[in-house]
């Protein structure tokens, strides 16, 4: 699909998830993602990251609306890593090569992640990509331990990316 460089120059590459291949990051109990979830929302992009020549995570992202126009459309992205490679400055390269890669490929003039309120690492890797602190989305995330988690969410806008 496309390729980057992590800050310390090593390469990586993402690319489509092929049929039968599971997702390379460690999956958290609190997930509840399954193929039938997956199969239903078809909106929903997905990619794996290579590094090394190793699978180290992956990403997702789709389309969110805010408006009545199309305009109003923006990308939300998401990523996952291998607990050895977190860290090391794939997540933020990858978010910020996926985000540049978004911009140059569509019209839309805003990507967005979020992430857990205690996930500071990742809070971290989303502003080294650029992106930008908006707030925070109370009780928006629910999880299979059947409590709303509050995330922090984040945003780049073309205008921004196109400037750093």
């Amino acid at each position: 699909m496309f390729s980057g460089q992590t800050w310390d120059g090593r390469p990586f590459i993402l690319r489509p998830l092929a049929e039968g291949e599971t997702r390379p990051d460690d999956s958290s109990e609190w997930d509840q993602w399954s193929g039938e979830f997956i199969s239903a929302h078809s909106e929903m992009h997905r990619a794996v990251i290579e590094c090394a020549g190793e699978l180290v995570g992956s990403m997702s992202w789709h389309e969110e609306m805010y408006g009545p126009t199309v305009g109003s459309l923006c990308w939300n992205i998401g990523i996952g890593l291998v607990a050895v490679w977190r860290g090391k400055g794939i997540g933020a390269a990858a978010q910020r090569a996926l985000a540049e890669h978004l911009f140059a490929t569509t019209p839309h003039n805003r990507v967005e992640a979020s992430t857990d309120v205690e996930n500071v690492a990742e809070q971290r890797a989303l502003e080294r990509a650029g992106f930008t602190r908006e707030g925070i989305l109370r009780g928006a995330q629910h999880r299979a331990d059947d409590i709303h988690h509050d995330l922090v969410v984040y945003s780049v806008l073309r205008s921004e990316l196109e400037l750093l």
